[in-house]
Parts: structure tokens; sequence; C-alpha cells
């Protein structure tokens, strides 16, 4: 585990070479854990609907430019057996956040029917925000083995900045101690370039994965969307989008650097910046990547940031573009597979 001062160290970097050789540190140790495997995740962007109303977001509640949707029942299971039949063996539903009974009886319905068409053969990743411990416990029960919940920062001061009153740091990271309670393979990650956010608040962010003991992280840069609330032009950290990339990827280097055995996503994010993002993020020391396989009418309306990838894309084509770009960089990726992090497993077996 490298300390604060090592982390902030190799953020600030600016020597290509050397930021070279961290990728190549980062990738040879993603190697020793899996080989040249890359986990695929089918994601299914199930509904644009949120309580929530995060500065930040293209579909925070108070957006009124976006039609909202929420797939059926039946889009959902057709999505994930077409995902099955596909050799996907891996799922991740994802939502803007509901707590109302309907939405939880909705979700637990669709996790049952997932896990009895696929004879328990489908592991699902959901991110639903945060839920009280209850519905944690039925969505766990229902067949769901991961979930992701995005801290965004670690800075609680940073935190307030990005979200109204009434969204509390307090109440994230209980959420986030709640699934792992649970039993859920547990999911987080932030965003890199915040306005008003540094270096050494960055390199808190990988201390934070380590401390909570984090089994899969999701990152990459923060990408403004026009009718965000944010506003704030402070910035600390590269604006330039080349160089945003590149400490985007740092971040993911030193993540799996700092931490091993966990599962580190490569996110569309980093293709909205480069179209060969993601691909750079893989070489950086990620080991899963998520083609998006929702039904095409509703991608335009999941905007989370502006200029989105893939948007206009069939799941074929996400599924037939993801196998060329990961196999032209040297890596293998692996549909048979559930792909759950090694550092769970190893928590599981010694506990």
């Amino acid at each position: 585990m490298l300390d604060k001062k090592e982390i902030v160290k190799f953020l600030k970097e600016t020597d290509k070479s050397k930021n070279s050789e961290l990728f190549n540190r980062a990738r040879e140790i993603k190697h020793q854990l899996c080989d040249k495997d890359v986990y695929i995740r089918g994601l299914v962007e199930i509904s644009n609907y949120c309580r929530k109303d995060c500065y930040y977001c293209g579909i925070r509640k108070s957006n009124k430019n976006v039609n909202r949707y929420l797939m059926s029942e039946d889009e959902i299971i057709n999505t994930a057996k077409w995902a099955y039949d596909n050799g996907y063996k891996s799922l991740v539903l994802q939502s803007g956040e509901r707590i109302d009974d309907t939405f939880i009886q909705f979700v637990e319905d669709v996790l049952k029917k997932i896990r009895q068409f696929s004879n328990n053969g489908i592991h699902v990743t959901i991110s639903f925000g945060e839920q009280t411990e209850e519905t944690y416990q039925r969505w766990y029960e229902a067949g769901a083995h991961r979930y992701l919940l995005r801290v965004e920062t670690s800075n609680r001061e940073l935190y307030k900045k990005l979200h109204p009153e009434d969204h509390t740091f307090e109440n994230r990271i209980n959420a986030l101690n709640l699934i792992k309670e649970t039993g859920y393979q547990l999911g987080t990650g932030v965003m890199i370039g915040l306005p008003h956010q540094t270096y050494e608040d960055l390199a808190d962010d990988i201390i934070f994965f380590r401390d909570i003991d984090v089994d899969m992280v999701g990152m990459g840069p923060y990408l403004p969307h026009k009718d965000a609330a944010l506003e704030d032009s402070v910035y600390n950290l590269p604006t330039d989008k080349e160089e945003l990339l590149t400490l985007s990827l740092k971040m993911i280097a030193l993540t799996r650097i700092c931490l091993p055995d966990i599962n580190i996503a490569s996110t569309t994010a980093l293709q909205a910046i480069k179209s060969f993002g993601r691909e750079q993020g893989i070489l950086a020391g990620a080991n899963v990547f998520m083609p998006n396989i929702s039904e095409g009418e509703y991608r335009p309306n999941y905007q989370l940031y502006d200029n989105k990838p893939c948007i206009d894309d069939s799941s074929d084509e996400c599924m037939e573009c993801a196998g060329k770009r990961i196999e032209m960089i040297g890596e293998e990726i692996r549909y048979d597979v559930w792909g759950d992090s090694q550092h769970f497993l190893k928590k599981k077996k010694d506990g």
C-alpha cells in the first residue's frame, strides 16, 4: 500500500515515460490476479426516474428536459435472456433512486425471475441508490449478488457542494456499510476532476476504498451535463480532456496497485473523452468491461453527462464491438464466468 504522499506524487507526475511505467506495473498486477481475462457485465439501465437532485447529474429529479421511462418487467427479463443466450453470466441493473414500495417490489420480482430462468446462472449487480437495510436484504435474497453505490468523493465538504442539504455524506457511508453487512460484494467509486477537488482528495479516495474494504470500484472523469446545476468553475485539477483522461487512468492504476485483488471497471466516461478510452483503462489495470445492452429506445434518455457514447448502438453491435476492442489490445473477454471479486472470495473463504 502506497502512502498518501506517494499517491499524490504519482497523480501529479507529468513525465509520460514514468506514467507508462505506472500503467505497465498496474497491468502486471492485474495479470497476476486474473491473467489477461476481462470480465464482461451487460449493463441494463432500467429506469431514469430519480428522487435525488444531485447537482452534477443529468437525470436529477429537477431536470424537466428528461423523458422519463421505466422498462417493463418483460422488457428487462427479455434483455436478461438475450444476455444469457449470448454468453453473459453477469448483469448490471441500474436506475435512478426510488424508495417507494412499488419499485422495491418491482425490482424484487425481476431479480427472482432472472434467477429462475437462468437457474441462478447469472450473477446480478444492482445499482439503485440508498435504501433501507430491509430493502437491501430483500433484493439480496431475491438474487442480487453485488451492489454498486458510488460515493463520488470521500471528502465530506466536497460532497456537500455536490448535493442538496438533504443528501448527507453520513447517509451515504451508512448505506455502504449496510450493503456490505447484508452480504453483497460491495462496489463504489468516485468522479475525477470535480470543481474544488484536489490531488490530495483523490489520494484520500483510494485510501477510503481500502478502509471501507471495497470489493469493486467504478470511477471515471467528471463530465458536465448541460442541464446539471453544478455551476462552480473553481478547478484545481486539469480540465484539458487529455490530461483529465491521463489522471483518470492513473487513478485506476494506483487503485490496482494499492488494492490488487479487487475488481475495477473501465467506465464508459473514459470513452466519452477518447474513443479508445475504455481500452486504455484496461491497459492501466482495470479488469471489468460493461457494454450497454439496454433497449435502444431508452438509451438517449439515460445520460448522466453530455456526449455519452454508444447511445445509438444495438446490443449486438455493443457486444461485437467490445470483443474486437478487447482483442485488439491483447486481452481476452470472458463471457462464460461470473467474474466475482477475488478480494470478496478470499474474505468469504477466510471468514
